[in-house]
C-alpha cells in the first residue's frame, strides 16, 4: 500500500483503470470517469499524508485537520474512504463528494471534477464503480509514494493513451509533447511572468513552460498560468493536470475564446508575457459577422473567411501579448503561410513587423494527421538588431518516426533552437529575410521561397547528373507540395462543410 511506484508501475496502474470501462463506455469518454477518480484519490491521499504528519508532530487532531485543510479542504463524508464504504448508489456518493470538495475549495477546484453522469446505472452500474474504486485503492497516491512530477508524467501518459484510443477526437486532446517542449524553449519563459494558452486543451503547453522555467533554475512559484478551453470536461482535466503537477497559481476558464474571451480588462483583452497555442485549425462554424465589429479590437489585421478561423485565433493571440515583453509561438498547418484568401491579413501582419520567425517542421507532428506543421513566433518588441527582419527555418527533415509516431529528438530540438537563437543565414536550413523582400513576394511566408536547398557540387563536364535533377525537383517540388497541402486542407474543409449541411 505504501511503496514508491516506478513510472512503469504507475502507468500500468492508471491504464488498468481504463480497461475496466471497456465495453461499457466509449473510449472517447474514458477521461470523464478516470481523471476525476484519479484526482479524488490523489486529493484524499495527500490530505491523509498532511494530516498524519501534523498529528505525529503535534498529537493534536484539531491542529492536524487544520494543517491538512491548508492545502485542500476535504469536508466530512467527502473523503475517498467514505465513498469506498458506500454499500449502494456509489455514483451518487461520488457525485456528492465531488460537489462538497468543489464547494469547500471554490477558488482552485470549482468545476474541476467535470460533469459526467455518475448516477446513470445503465452505463456505470454500482459494480463497475466499485471495481474502479477498488482498483484505485490498491496504491496510496501520496506525495512520498508518487511525487508531483512523476504523477504528472503518468497523467500525460494517460492523456496520450486516451488520444490513441479515441482516434478522431485526439487532435483536440493531445499536442505532440516534443514539439511543445521546443516551443517553450524558444520563448524562454521566466520567473515572475504570466503565461497564457487560449486553446488550452489539457494544459500541456502551460505545464511545459513551467517545466522550462524549472529547468533553467527559475522560481516557478512566481509564475501565473492562464488558459481557456472550449470543451468543459477538457478544461476540468486541465485544472486537474495543473494541480497534479503542483501548480497553485492558475486560472483555467471554460468557454469559446473567439466569442467570449475569459481574460479581459474593460474593453481590452488582458495581456500576457508568453502565449503558446495550437488552435483548432480551419474552423468553419464561427461568428464571422461579430468579428467585423469585435468589441476587443481583435480584427486589426482584417476579417478571416468564414471557412477558416485561423487568423481570428492568430489576431486574438497577438492582441493578448504584453506590449513590451509579449512573445508567442503558434502551431499551425502550413496553409496559413500562403493561402490566397488570407493574403491581405498576412501582408498587414508582415508590415506590422511582429513576425520574428517562421519555422517549418516535418509531417506527422499533428496528431493522426500527415500534414506538415509550422510554428510562427511573434514579438511585440523585437530587439534592435532584428527589427524589419524575419528568420525562416526549414526543419522539415528534423523529425524522427518510430512506432507510427513522429517526434523531435533532442538533437533536432537543439539544432532548431541554435538556429533560432543565432538568427543568421545557414544555407539550406535558415535564412534571414527583410520585411521588404517578403512583401515584394506578395507577402507569402512559404518557407521554400526563402530557404533554398544548396545545389550539389558537380565535377567538370557533368552538366546534368541525377543528383542535380533531384536537387532541382526537391527545390521546386517542395514549394509545389506545400501549396498542395493547403489545397487538400481547403478541399477537406469543403467536403466536411457539405457533410455537415447534409
Amino acid at each position: 500500500m505504501s511503496k514508491h511506484l516506478s513510472q512503469k508501475e504507475l502507468e500500468s496502474y492508471l491504464w488498468g483503470a481504463a480497461q475496466l470501462l471497456r465495453g461499457l463506455v466509449d473510449a472517447s469518454d474514458y477521461k470523464q470517469y478516470i481523471f476525476p477518480l484519479l484526482f479524488f484519490k490523489r486529493l484524499s491521499d495527500v490530505w491523509d499524508e498532511d494530516y498524519n504528519t501534523a498529528l505525529a508532530d503535534s498529537k493534536d487532531e484539531g491542529y492536524a485537520t487544520a494543517t491538512a485543510n491548508d492545502r485542500f479542504e476535504i469536508p466530512k463524508r467527502a473523503h475517498w474512504n467514505d465513498v469506498r464504504t458506500a454499500p449502494k448508489d456509489v455514483g451518487r456518493a461520488l457525485l456528492n463528494a465531488f460537489q462538497a470538495i468543489e464547494t469547500a475549495n471554490p477558488q482552485r477546484l470549482n468545476g474541476v471534477f467535470g460533469n459526467a453522469n455518475w448516477t446513470d446505472k445503465g452505463q456505470t452500474p454500482d459494480a463497475t464503480l466499485k471495481n474502479l474504486i477498488e482498483h484505485f485503492s490498491k496504491h496510496t497516491l501520496s506525495l512520498a509514494n508518487v511525487p508531483e512530477d512523476e504523477l504528472g508524467n503518468g497523467y500525460e501518459y494517460l492523456i496520450k493513451q486516451f488520444a490513441d484510443d479515441s482516434g478522431h477526437t485526439a487532435q483536440e486532446f493531445y499536442t505532440n509533447r516534443t514539439l511543445v517542449h521546443l516551443m517553450a524553449q524558444m520563448l524562454e519563459p521566466k520567473s515572475g511572468e504570466t503565461i497564457y494558452d487560449p486553446t488550452a486543451g489539457t494544459g500541456g503547453m502551460l505545464i511545459s513552460c513551467l517545466a522550462e522555467v524549472k529547468r533553467r533554475g527559475g522560481d516557478t512559484r512566481t509564475i501565473g498560468l492562464y488558459g481557456q478551453e472550449l470543451i468543459t470536461i477538457t478544461a476540468a482535466i486541465a485544472r486537474m493536470n495543473l494541480v497534479l503537477h503542483g501548480v497553485s497559481d492558475f486560472h483555467i476558464a471554460a468557454g469559446n475564446t473567439l466569442h467570449s474571451p475569459a481574460f479581459v480588462e474593460g474593453d481590452r483583452l488582458r495581456t500576457f508575457d508568453v502565449v503558446l497555442a495550437n488552435p483548432p485549425y480551419s474552423i468553419k462554424k464561427w461568428n464571422r459577422s461579430a468579428w467585423e465589429s469585435d468589441p476587443w479590437s481583435r480584427n486589426f489585421l482584417g476579417t478571416p473567411p468564414q471557412g477558416r478561423a485561423d487568423y481570428a485565433f492568430f489576431q486574438h493571440i497577438l492582441r493578448s501579448m504584453d506590449p513590451k515583453t509579449g512573445r508567442c509561438a503558434i502551431l499551425f498547418p502550413h496553409g496559413v503561410l500562403f493561402r490566397n484568401e488570407e493574403a491581405e491579413m498576412r501582408r498587414n501582419l508582415i508590415e506590422s513587423d511582429l513576425v520574428e520567425c517562421v519555422l517549418g517542421l516535418g509531417p506527422g507532428l499533428f496528431y493522426n494527421s500527415p500534414m506538415e506543421a509550422c510554428v510562427v513566433i511573434c514579438r511585440s518588441k523585437k530587439r534592435k538588431a532584428i527589427k524589419g527582419k524575419i528568420l525562416f527555418i526549414d526543419a522539415v527533415a528534423e523529425v524522427a518516426r518510430e512506432r507510427a509516431q513522429s517526434f523531435l529528438r533532442t538533437e533536432h530540438q537543439d539544432r532548431i533552437l541554435a538556429a533560432y537563437q543565432a538568427f543568421e543565414d545557414d544555407p539550406g536550413f535558415a535564412a534571414v529575410v527583410s520585411v521588404e523582400d517578403v512583401l515584394a513576394k506578395d507577402g507569402t511566408l512559404s518557407i521554400p521561397q526563402y530557404v533554398k536547398k544548396p545545389k550539389p557540387k558537380v565535377a567538370p563536364g557533368d552538366e546534368t547528373t541525377l543528383a542535380e535533377a533531384w536537387a532541382a525537383f526537391d527545390e521546386d517540388g517542395r514549394g509545389f507540395w506545400t501549396q498542395m497541402d493547403g489545397l487538400v486542407d481547403m478541399l477537406d474543409g469543403v467536403v466536411a462543410e457539405e457533410a455537415n449541411d447534409a
